[in-house]
């Protein structure tokens, strides 16, 4: 079993900052990464998309390019293309990351570990989510940045910046989607507005917000904001939207509705290795407790980035960075006092990055019917288990979401309760009046993802 001083689970802006900031001292780096090359979701295949797909998809994006490019020359290990389905704790301190490549099994160990597995899409369970021609927004971005794929004649429907983000990038692609459906409230800004000093510092930001919806109105794009009861139409396939707007019901026709909540911390990793978690108001999502240098409650394991709380892909690239140094203290390679004076500038950048979200957290906050949906609105897609199913087995003793298991076998199919966990845990909350720490969230267990007996098998050859 090979070792490796620090073992980083994510090549995304945490990771590949992280890397870059840990090979500088000579320690031996490795990263493990789902995808064939670094760049994380946020600059997903930047080393090898065009000057036409980077013009497309912005100044941001293409601003990975140097950051995937000094991980590259870095001389960290990259295990591109494994998916990672164990990870276990040493006694005293790191870990063993089980993955597979290719149809084989191998193990790392890992004198520090540093979990970088980012955000993944809040569900956003509606009446007819489940149809075909429906996506969320994230995989439609995906499309764009892997193939140059672009949804024609769509609806973008939900909330968060990421639609605007997304809508501009269809339309510079020559394809806008048709109407942006936003299920906020007006009131929200004004309410937001308490976070107004955070707002000020960060003007760039919300500078950057208001240009893409200047481009939207340049293109076209209608914005419907305010909508309420939102619901998939068609009966085999999704064929538009109908929602509930002033008063009155609105209904639009598209061929693909894209949709999106926000986005939330993958936890997958940090629930499997039984890190503490703590419930996040402000972001309605749980994410793992950590110290000023991303130490996790659990010594030598480290999570930076979205994964740890959502602040975007710069704030990302600050706290691997932050990380990298609380790493090296742990290792032994760097003294308390010169790893302190070495992250000044980052801990500067990071508060400067961060100044924003209160604000963005505020406005985009999903409503209480997102998280909370009526009855007949599926939840658990893996097993077909709908919300009135949850309170059902609330109502007959169920308290908390590892126990929905046992009643009807939501979060036991291959997503292990990626897709449903947080409404699941909502539900609860709502038909138990208690608050999500007390409800809990799911336990997470090896496997991660599905694997073969013959990956199984294989360890042995290690």
């Amino acid at each position: 079993m090979t070792e490796f001083d620090l073992v980083i689970l994510g090549a995304g802006p945490a990771g590949m900052a992280a890397a870059a900031e840990a090979s500088a001292q000579n320690v031996s780096v490795a990263i493990v990464d789902e995808q064939p090359a670094v760049g994380g979701q946020i600059y997903r295949n930047i080393e090898k998309a065009d000057s036409a797909r980077k013009a497309i998809l912005g100044q941001d994006y293409a601003s990975g390019e140097s950051l995937a490019k000094a991980t590259r020359s870095s001389g960290a290990e990259h295990f591109a293309s494994a998916t990672v389905w164990d990870v276990q704790h040493v006694e005293g301190g790191g870990a063993i990351v089980t993955y597979s490549v290719g149809g084989h099994t191998r193990r790392i160990k890992a004198r520090a570990l540093l979990v970088a597995t980012g955000a993944t899409e809040r569900p956003m369970p509606i009446p007819g989510w489940t149809k075909p021609r429906v996506i969320t927004a994230g995989a439609a971005q995906i499309a764009l940045k892997s193939s140059g794929i672009v949804a024609e004649n769509a609806i973008l429907a939900g909330t968060g910046p990421l639609l605007y983000l997304l809508a501009a990038q269809m339309a510079d692609a020559g394809s806008p989607p048709k109407a942006i459906v936003e299920i906020q409230s007006r009131n929200t800004v004004g309410s937001a507005l308490r976070h107004f000093g955070g707002l000020l510092r960060g003007y760039r930001a919300l500078l950057k917000g208001l240009g893409l919806m200047w481009k939207l109105k340049r293109a076209g794009v209608k914005r419907y904001v305010g909508a309420k009861d939102l619901k998939i139409t068609g009966a085999a396939e999704a064929t538009g939207v109908s929602f509930a707007l002033g008063g009155g019901l609105q209904e639009l026709s598209g061929d693909a509705v894209l949709l999106h909540a926000g986005v939330v911390p993958n936890t997958q990793i940090t629930r499997l290795l039984e890190l503490e978690h703590r419930w996040d108001d402000a972001q309605h999502c749980f994410a793992p407790i950590k110290d000023e240098w991303l130490e996790s409650s659990s010594k030598g394991i480290f999570v930076a980035g979205d994964g740890a709380g959502i602040g975007g892909a710069k704030a990302a690239e600050y706290e691997g960075r932050i990380a990298a140094h609380g790493v090296l203290a742990y290792l032994g390679v760097m003294q308390a006092a010169d790893k302190a004076a070495r992250v000044t500038d980052w801990r500067a950048a990071l508060a400067g990055e961060m100044a924003l979200r209160p604000f963005l957290d505020a406005v985009y906050a999903p409503p209480a019917w997102v998280r909370q949906p009526e009855n007949a609105t599926i939840v658990c897609r893996c097993e077909e288990i709908t919300a009135g199913d949850i309170r059902e087995y609330a109502g007959k003793g169920c308290i908390g979401p590892n126990q929905t298991k046992a009643f009807g076998r939501s979060g036991m199919g291959p997503c292990q309760g990626r897709f449903c966990g947080l409404t699941v845990t909502n539900l609860l909350v709502e038909a138990h009046g208690r608050t999500p720490d007390e409800v809990g969230g799911y336990s997470v267990r090896a496997p991660l993802k599905p694997v073969t007996l013959a990956e199984l098998a294989s360890i042995s050859e290690d």
